[in-house]
Formats: C-alpha cells, structure tokens, sequence
C-alpha cells in the first residue's frame, strides 16, 4: 500500500475516513491521522478487510507512531437534522480540528467532502485500501466506534450491539419490530422493510 505523496512531502499530510455510515443506531464515527515518513505496518489495509483482532492489534500501533490522530463522533439527532452525508463530512472536520498538528494537506476516503479551512485536500474512492494514512484513520475510526456501541450493548442488550455495531442485521431488525427504537436509533433512516409497519 503507498502513502499518498505531495509537494509537502516532509509531509504534514493528514488522511481521514469515517465509520458506521450505514448503521440504524449509534454515532458516524471519523478519525484523522498524520503519520510519519518512516512509519511501516505490513499489514495495515482498509478496515472492512481486516478482522476484528487485527483492528485492535493495530490500533496501539497506529497511535504511537503517528505525529497526530483523531477521533470525533456525530450522534443520531444530528445525523437526522444533517444527513448522513453531511454528518459523516462533519466528523471528518471535527477529527481534523483535534490533531495537535495542523495539517497541509488532506487526504479523504471517498467522494464527497467539504473544504476545511482552506487546506488543500483530494478525494479518493476506496483510499482506505490505497493509502497508509486513511487506511490508518479507518482502523481508529472503526474501533473507537464499535467501543462506543460495546459500552451502548450493557444499557440495550437486547439489540445485540456488542455483534452488529447497529448495522440492519436481521437480528437487530427483529429486536426493532419487537421492542421499538431507542434514543439511540437513527429516525431518519428505513429502520424495518416497508412492508413492515413500526410505530414510534
């Protein structure tokens, strides 16, 4: 996997990438991270392609190498006034304001972002699986939010949570048609098939 490379190439350059876009329930999740010229994990790919251990294994090791990185949640009432689209842009920027280091350039997982403040920045479909430092951000922003979801797990287990980070499994559905929504769902979102009827 390489590193993107720009003019800067001392290089503050941060890659950033959100987590938990299509879930019914929980925050979108970004992070943010400036790594090294020097730094190296064989191993490190886009999160949906690593399992669970690897994630976690890789996480201490992203953030003592890094210069700087970032985590920063969107939760579901904003998510529904924003969209998901917007939500998911803004978790990237509040990641990128949280780096102790600003950067000079800014490398974005996907197609859609908005400029922050002023930085010069590229998009890049499927760049979690291309770059190291979205890669990285993908990793942080996927664990941190599926802590998040572990810990929401102990108030409603009945959602099974601590499995599903609540991704529409059949499980999570069927516990929806069962025993309603939570604070924590998204309302904006199709929570059950449209043949289904839920009453909020």
């Amino acid at each position: 996997m390489k590193r993107l490379k720009r003019q800067f190439s001392e290089t503050l350059e941060a890659g950033t990438d959100e987590a938990g876009r299509g879930c019914l329930a929980g925050p979108v999740t970004a992070a943010a991270v400036i790594l090294p010229e020097s730094f190296d994990l064989p191993f490190l790919n886009d999160s949906k392609k690593l399992n669970d251990h690897q994630r976690y294994e890789l996480r201490p090791m992203i953030e003592n190498q890094a210069l700087a990185y970032a985590v920063a949640h969107v939760y579901q009432d904003e998510i529904d006034a924003i969209n998901i689209l917007n939500a998911s842009i803004k978790a990237m920027h509040l990641a990128l304001a949280k780096l102790s280091l600003k950067p000079k350039f800014i490398s974005v997982d996907g197609n859609k972002f908005k400029p922050f403040r002023k930085i010069p920045h590229e998009c890049i479909v499927k760049g979690d699986g291309k770059f190291l430092n979205i890669a990285a951000a993908s990793v942080l922003a996927k664990t941190y939010r599926d802590d998040f979801m572990k810990t929401l797990d102990l108030e409603f287990p009945v959602y099974q949570w601590k499995n599903n980070k609540g991704y529409p499994t059949q499980i999570h559905r069927e516990a929806i048609r069962n025993h309603g929504v939570t604070a924590h769902h998204r309302t904006s979102f199709q929570l059950l098939p449209k043949q289904l009827k839920l009453d909020f």
